[in-house]
């Protein structure tokens, strides 16, 4: 099916199953091929309404007594009104496969202070896993709404990193000598991803992808692009994997696996 019409396959499962929106199938296809949440991880989810990454994240999390914990931000999230648009406002999630793990926080994660995201973590240490499923407002020009896609992208890539380890990264040649500040926190340089953490970023297909790539294969252990299969046929979104967040003076990384124009499509395997 192309476009938004009538519900699809997708659109009927969600409803059979009881999650919120097709997206589900997304991170659950994800989740399958890549294993980026394991028992007792700490999950952000930026972007999170209406809740289905939510629903996926805390039931991949296992039983209650595995511990774990998912916190969602978004700036429209259910019940969310203008007097909630605070740091620590909890506001109501899914209430299939979702426990008392899991919290929203309605809130621009584009301006929030990094140390005030990373005290949202067990111990203020940083999350193990960060989820950006946000998209911009798409205004149907293209070379617009990608830029956005893209502004969104980085902007969840230095939430992810810090700005510190994106400095390092010069745009011509790539000098790693001497730039590691040795830091022994949990963070990353002012990120909030933990080192050898895993990081999801959506971007809509553009030539910016191409910087995507050349950031993040010195800065991961291994990334790889899929479209899943969930996704629309008349969509541009794609989706960045990046896998074993590399400590600090250590971004070498293996290089991505697939390159933006052999992108893992629907029903291919790795």
């Amino acid at each position: 099916m192309s476009g938004a019409g009538a519900p699809d396959f997708f659109c009927r499962e969600a409803q059979r199953l009881g999650y919120v929106a097709r997206s589900a199938f997304k991170l659950l296809q994800m989740q399958k091929q890549y294993k980026l949440i394991k028992l007792g991880s700490s999950i952000l989810d930026l972007g999170c309404a209406p809740g289905a990454w939510l629903q996926v994240a805390c039931q991949s999390l296992g039983p209650l007594k595995t511990g774990g914990v998912v916190v969602g931000i978004d700036l429209k999230v259910i019940l969310c009104t203008t007097r909630a648009v605070v740091l620590g406002w909890k506001v109501k999630v899914p209430s299939l496969y979702c426990d008392a793990r899991v919290q929203i926080v309605c809130a621009d994660v584009m301006s929030l202070p990094k140390h005030q995201v990373r005290a949202l973590s067990p111990q203020q240490q940083g999350f193990s896993v960060i989820l950006s499923d946000m998209c911009p407002l798409v205004s149907g020009i293209s070379i617009k709404d990608a830029a956005l896609s893209a502004e969104l992208g980085m902007g969840a890539l230095d939430l992810a990193i810090g700005s510190g380890a994106l400095s390092d990264i010069d745009t011509n040649d790539v000098n790693r000598e001497g730039q590691s500040d040795g830091s022994a926190s949990g963070s990353n340089d002012g990120g909030v991803l933990r080192p050898g953490g895993h990081l999801v970023i959506k971007l809509l297909e553009s030539e910016d992808l191409k910087e995507f790539s050349r950031i993040c294969k010195l800065l991961f252990r291994k990334a790889s692009w899929l479209r899943p299969k969930a996704t629309r046929s008349s969509s541009r979104e794609i989706y960045l994997i990046c896998q074993g967040l590399l400590p600090l003076g250590d971004h070498s990384g293996e290089g991505l696996n697939t390159q933006p124009g052999e992108q893992q499509l629907e029903g291919s395997t790795r």
